[in-house]
């Protein structure tokens, strides 16, 4: 999905005139090392967190720092029936201070399960960043929490959509997911198992992208996430760790594919 809001021609043309600096959200956002994060805190150098705000209409929470929290060396985001000014539930998302470029990009989460709602581990720059919209994606779509959604977006279109069985729901336990993203092509993992990658003449994203990990919902797209259906309580992602490894550096925990492949 398309993500951020386009800063407008005319804002750009003011603060030329006046010789002002363009808003934090168009500035150049800085790149960014490999790391491993377990979650022992929630580091915000490395991490900010969306609060106060909604991606579009069709997303039907918004964001907020109370749906998020740090615990055991878990990070838990939070889909909440919580009104407010904006829309009738909450929601959680983390996303990277740095953009990053070719490399592997891991996760290790465990979800929880509802009509409507998606559990997510990708990449994403676009024209809130003045940049085209790249991304590459994790999706587990909980109405179905057997399968996950691979895909990317290219310059704003879809590319190279897939849909793969998981072991084990996704509820049931935590799963690692990685995909590993190099000039010529793109690789899908679970629990260090290929599932899927590009094929040779792909179009593959080509910008540098932040790292998220969100769980939000929606009532506009019940064909791919179901109908939504308010869910009896909270509904949680929670996550165990992060990492990039960037291509051509060594393994950095044992628990990276980069440490197999090696």
């Amino acid at each position: 999905m398309s993500r951020r809001r386009k800063t407008s021609s005319r804002l750009k043309a003011l603060c030329a005139a006046l010789l002002l600096p363009l808003p934090l959200f168009a500035q150049e956002i800085p790149a960014g090392a490999s790391f491993f994060d377990d979650f022992e805190t929630l580091d915000e150098s490395l991490w900010g967190i969306s609060d106060g705000w909604v991606n579009a209409d069709w997303q039907n929470c918004m964001w907020s720092k109370e749906n998020l929290r740090v615990e055991r060396s878990v990070l838990w985001l939070t889909f909440a029936n919580q009104p407010n000014d904006k829309r009738a539930y909450t929601c959680g998302e983390i996303q990277s201070r740095h953009v990053y470029g070719y490399g592997t990009y891991e996760a290790r989460f465990r979800t929880g399960t509802g009509s409507g709602l998606n559990a997510a581990f990708f990449t994403y720059i676009g024209p809130h960043h003045d940049r085209p919209h790249d991304e590459i994606d994790f999706e587990v779509l909980l109405r179905d929490t057997s399968a996950v959604s691979l895909n990317t977006y290219v310059s704003g279109a879809p590319k190279n959509g897939r849909r793969v069985p998981l072991p084990q729901p996704a509820q049931e336990q935590f799963i690692s997911y990685a995909f590993v993203w190099e000039e010529t092509g793109i690789r899908w993992y679970v629990d260090g198992v290929l599932m899927h990658e590009t094929p040779p003449s792909a179009n593959l994203p080509v910008n540098d992208q932040k790292i998220y990990a969100s769980l939000w919902g929606s009532d506009r797209f019940p064909n791919w996430m179901g109908p939504f259906a308010e869910p009896p309580g909270d509904v949680t992602m929670l996550v165990d760790w992060i990492a990039f490894t960037a291509l051509g550096e060594p393994c950095q925990f044992p628990q990276s594919l980069v440490c197999q492949d090696g």
